[in-house]
């Protein structure tokens, strides 16, 4: 992809997601009807890959627009490879590709230099289509889960637990706050008395453990910012999709835990239009991180 495709493709994601926050909706936090579609990972119906990063958002937005009823998506290939194809007159939803390499020429210049070779970013645009958009695909691939079958809340809650626990962080319960502490490397939310419903402390408690992955010994984040900084405002955004992303992966629907942050989230937006391609990269690998513990991780 151009250098000028790429700024393009950072531009048009980031004004879509400044809009939906300037309008007081978070990209993470859909509005979802679990009768019309539960809410859950979007991934690819072939291979059965979830996405991550901005591609969640992008598709969680795509699955609320369309009125679809699943989260499976395909390239337009991938439909012909199957025996079907994209019905006529459907729009796709453009994702996208994010890695690293090392051009020939930087291998040759650092050997010369005797240093590390420098990778290049890149970024590769791509279009799928949900299965709602198909015809003719195999039942294996737009069969719908039946919605009774679902997990309830109470089945839910204590795969949670056994994920927190099994963790090993050092969690803290009482107090009248929820948080972590970079410097003691412990997490604290108060009471489950103290929520309205149980499901609510578990959120936060996935919340505050998406923070507590950051950590130096774990995935190492900067979370050196002050109450107020950019680079606080910018661990508060990976918190929050990492919640959400866990959230969805458990069954368990995504709620806003810190609106009050759309200001500073907005700023840091403004200021950099790569920035939630970063916080979403980061999100994915802390929500994987916390999910290593969840009990069907070690089935």
């Amino acid at each position: 992809m151009e250098k000028s495709e790429r700024q393009s493709l950072y531009a048009e994601v980031t004004a879509r997601v400044i809009a939906e926050l300037e309008e007081g909706r978070l990209p993470w936090v859909q509005p979802w009807d679990a009768a019309a579609c539960p809410c859950a990972m979007p991934a690819n119906a072939v291979t059965g890959r979830r996405y991550s990063g901005i591609n969640v958002l992008i598709l969680w937005a795509g699955v609320i627009s369309g009125g679809f009823r699943s989260q499976r998506w395909l390239t337009y290939r991938q439909a012909q490879a199957a025996g079907g194809n994209v019905r006529k007159g459907e729009r796709g939803t453009t994702v996208c590709y994010a890695d690293r390499f090392t051009p020939k020429d930087e291998v040759e210049r650092a050997r010369d230099e005797d240093r590390e070779a420098r990778q290049l970013a890149f970024l590769k645009r791509f279009t799928v289509f949900n299965v709602a958009q198909c015809e003719g695909l195999p039942e294996r691939l737009t069969e719908l889960p039946e919605l009774p079958e679902l997990p309830a809340e109470a089945d839910i809650l204590p795969d949670v637990q056994t994920l927190i626990e099994a963790s090993g962080a050092d969690f803290r319960i009482g107090g009248g706050e929820a948080y972590y502490s970079p410097g003691g490397d412990y997490v604290a939310v108060p009471p489950q008395a103290a929520f309205g419903e149980p499901i609510n402390w578990y959120r936060t408690a996935l919340h505050e453990l998406g923070h507590w992955t950051g950590h130096a010994t774990r995935l190492d984040r900067d979370q050196r910012g002050r109450f107020g900084s950019a680079d606080y405002a910018r661990e508060e955004l990976v918190a929050e999709m990492a919640s959400a992303f866990a959230c969805a992966s458990l069954a368990i629907r995504p709620t806003v835990r810190h609106a009050d942050y759309i200001a500073s989230w907005l700023k840091v937006l403004r200021d950099d239009e790569r920035a939630i391609f970063r916080a979403a990269s980061a999100a994915s690998k802390a929500a994987d991180y916390l999910l290593a513990f969840a009990p069907e991780a070690g089935a």
